[in-house]
């Protein structure tokens, strides 16, 4: 009796980490390293960021405040 079944022990994609970015940065690389995460530009995020700040009281501040504090920076 024999067991087909393969399992995949490795990939050969690297583990992504949410770092703020030291390169893309315009205040603390916070949404400079939630671009490299998520595989978008920088721009649209911080445009983001304004839009909702704006629409949503400030919340977004404090989100971003957060991340500032709680994300390490990268080593680049």
């Amino acid at each position: 009796m024999t067991n087909d079944t393969t399992y995949a022990t490795q990939t050969d994609q690297p583990v992504k980490k949410l770092r703020r970015s030291s390169s893309d940065k315009m205040i603390a690389g916070v949404c400079g390293g939630w671009a490299r995460l998520l595989g978008v530009d920088a721009a649209i995020l911080r445009i983001l960021l304004v839009a909702t700040t704006i629409l949503g009281l400030g919340t977004p501040v404090l989100i971003y405040a957060a991340s500032w504090i709680l994300m390490p920076q990268d080593e680049d």
